[in-house]
């Protein structure tokens, strides 16, 4: 009998048993799972396993997690069921295949647009505080902004425009070439197509509204003339252009021959590509951008704003768990680009806050178990930064009654915000720091919308909570005896510390502190800063991350590889001489390049010393895969180790700096 028989026995019945698998692979941690019908998973049940960590469900695939052993369970599971694992490429091929054409619209959306959100948020920060030094007049009583009374300021101000004209203005290059590397196909020749459409050849597009007809220019063909216009700013222009230029570029490569390929190919969908979008899809997606930008701006601003406003507010988390929120993007993009500012994101921050605020809540009720509050509160600190899902999917969901009571809370507080007509810069940070973005003639109203977002969904969720939660789910013994008896035994296990502590001043000799060293050099942060929902809400367990300056991953200190993921060589795990057992985990999601990128030093039973080369990456391979290069350090078990500490905030040297210390 092996190891877990009794635990693959379970999740194969729960799982909705072997006629519900459509395929199954695993990566360092997860078994993950494409389900012929997902409603037949018992989650509840299946987290009730003890090899099983967490349950969640991501691009369409049901993830179990089990830790460092999961090639050892997944063995045994896929002999025990009788089924055949795949490739994780098939696994996703096959999770697709499961989704609607909405869906898949949906998340190829979301995949061009997720590169493209870090500048966006930039960019409207920086829009803000060029707001905050030059265009609010706060001295001279009220006639003078900052930029007007100090020379430094002034060149600030026009400085910064840099960035935002080349966030905004030239947004269509990023979206071309975003396209391109979603699409899998030559990225340079979509960033050459974005900046056809930005050339400075061209009139601009924020100009064309105020340029008369006959001012236009034209290239003048002879038979035919077509007007000189940028698409500056334009969304929908610029997707339209990248997605003919990604069939061109298939098209040719599939009936080229291969040995002139290379001179056909590029040239055969480039200059197509552009003619095609200055044309005709060019044209076509402004009017498209237009007439959406229109409905929603003309939609928010009309006597019926206020209805519109809720049904988004009540409506925007369930959008997040189908996907379909991803269009927002777009549309804010587009709103941004057409009126300088956008009324729906602050409706997206304020509805990231009653999210949060519910899993508060739920925080508060749940205060004794200590289980859920291992997703509670790393959940609610998410949230309140405006990443929604580990809320949504690990507490919110998964209870029901407080996912309502924030989509309550985040309908007033829309509702709220479009009546006072809140307009951010740009899309921005979320939740609480989203202020942070919004035009500050609107800070008020915008603060008095968050605080509805807070305490609607907080008081409403601890109101139904308090009835709908039973004694076990809040972490309640029932046992009041055992409950009085706490107190005393504290204080006898404080006598009895104290006693220790005395002999051990009178003379005991301390244990020594071991030391556990940074796997790379770079700077390292508190893993509940990392963009993985398993490893920040710490289900495999505490440890920090770090930022790579350098692309090999070295020993942390003398041990025996237990572990090594041999197919992708993107992890390995290891065990100390005192049972400490250490996860690294190089990038995020990087399971999916099949080791592309990737050298595996060490194998399975190898005694290792600190320093020693574990595995080499490429940190350009793994960016253009479209994955973060954050390296995980886990203390996936403690073994006889004590106060196991963790150490972030510092800037590390592979194999010198201490970043887990222990007794």
């Amino acid at each position: 009998m092996g190891k877990y028989r009794d635990d693959v026995e379970q999740l194969l019945k729960l799982i909705g048993g072997k006629e519900n698998i459509q395929a199954v692979s695993h990566c360092m941690t997860r078994m993950r799972f494409v389900l012929v019908d997902p409603k037949k998973a018992d989650e509840k049940a299946i987290e009730n396993i003890p090899s099983v960590k967490g349950t969640f469900t991501q691009a369409g695939q049901y993830q179990v997690i089990i830790g460092n052993d999961v090639a050892e369970f997944y063995n045994e599971f896929t002999a025990y069921a009788g089924i055949e694992g795949v490739s994780k490429d098939a696994v996703k091929a096959a999770a697709k295949t499961g989704q609607n054409p909405l869906q898949r619209i949906m998340g190829a959306l979301g995949e061009i647009f997720a590169p493209l959100i870090p500048a966006l948020i930039c960019g409207g920060l920086i829009l803000g505080f060029r707001n905050v030094i030059g265009e609010i007049n706060f001295f001279a009583d009220g006639t003078k902004s900052l930029a007007d009374i100090s020379q430094f300021w002034a060149g600030m101000y026009q400085f910064l425009w840099l960035i935002g004209e080349a966030v905004f203005h030239m947004l269509p290059v990023g979206i071309v070439w975003s396209i391109t590397k979603k699409m899998g196909t030559t990225q340079i020749l979509g960033i050459i197509l974005g900046l056809t459409l930005v050339s400075p050849q061209l009139l601009n597009g924020f100009s064309v509204a105020s340029t008369p007809a006959a001012d236009i220019p034209v290239w003048d063909f002879g038979f035919a003339q077509v007007q000189m216009i940028g698409y500056q700013g334009q969304v929908i222009s610029a997707m339209l252009a990248g997605f003919v230029l990604v069939f061109l570029e298939k098209f040719f490569k599939k009936h080229c021959p291969e040995v002139v390929s290379m001179i056909v190919v590029p040239f055969c969908s480039l200059v197509p590509a552009v003619v095609i979008a200055h044309t005709i899809v060019g044209p076509i997606g402004w009017k498209i951008g237009d007439a959406l930008a229109n409905v929603v701006y003309n939609g928010l601003f009309s006597s019926f704003g206020w209805l519109f406003a809720g049904v988004f507010g009540l409506l925007y988390a369930p959008l997040v768990m189908t996907g379909l929120h991803h269009m927002t993007n777009a549309i804010d993009s587009q709103l941004v680009n057409t009126y300088e500012g956008t009324i729906l994101w602050p409706m997206i921050a304020l509805s990231n806050i009653a999210q949060g605020s519910s899993v508060l809540a739920m925080s508060v009720l749940q205060k004794k178990n200590e289980r859920a509050q291992q997703v509670n509160v790393p959940a609610c600190i998410s949230c309140y930064l405006g990443v929604t899902e580990p809320a949504l999917f690990g507490v919110n969901l998964k209870y029901g009654f407080p996912l309502v009571c924030g989509m309550i809370g985040s309908c007033i507080a829309a509702m709220v915000s479009v009546g006072f007509g809140v307009e951010a810069f740009s899309i921005g940070v979320g939740g609480l720091p989203g202020i942070l973005s919004i035009k500050t003639p609107y800070y008020l109203p915008f603060l008095a919308a968050m605080a509805i977002a807070i305490v609607v969904p907080f008081i409403l969720t601890l109101i139904v909570g308090s009835r709908k939660l039973t004694a076990a789910e809040r972490g309640k013994t029932g046992n009041a005896a055992a409950d009085k008896s706490a107190p005393a035994e504290q204080a006898e296990g404080s006598g009895a510390r104290s006693a220790q502590a005395e002999e051990a001043s009178a003379g005991e000799e301390a244990e020594l502190t071991g030391e556990i060293k940074s796997v790379l050099s770079g700077r390292v942060i508190p893993i509940e800063e990392v963009d993985d929902n398993v490893f920040s809400q710490k289900i495999m367990g505490d440890g920090v991350a770090i930022e790579p300056e350098d692309t090999t991953v070295k020993a942390p200190a003398d041990a025996t590889v237990t572990v090594v993921m041999k197919e992708s060589g993107h992890a390995c795990g290891l065990t100390l001489a005192n049972g400490l057992e250490l996860l690294i985990h190089v990038g995020i999601d990087t399971v999916d390049m099949n080791g592309d990128g990737f050298k595996l030093f060490v194998d399975e039973g190898q005694k290792v010393h600190t320093g020693d080369p574990l595995i080499q990456f490429d940190p350009e391979k793994i960016k253009a895969a479209g994955h973060p290069l954050t390296t995980m350090l886990i203390v996936t078990g403690e073994g006889d180790a004590k106060n196991v500490s963790m150490h972030s905030g510092i800037e590390a040297e592979a194999a010198e700096t201490t970043v887990i210390t222990y007794e």
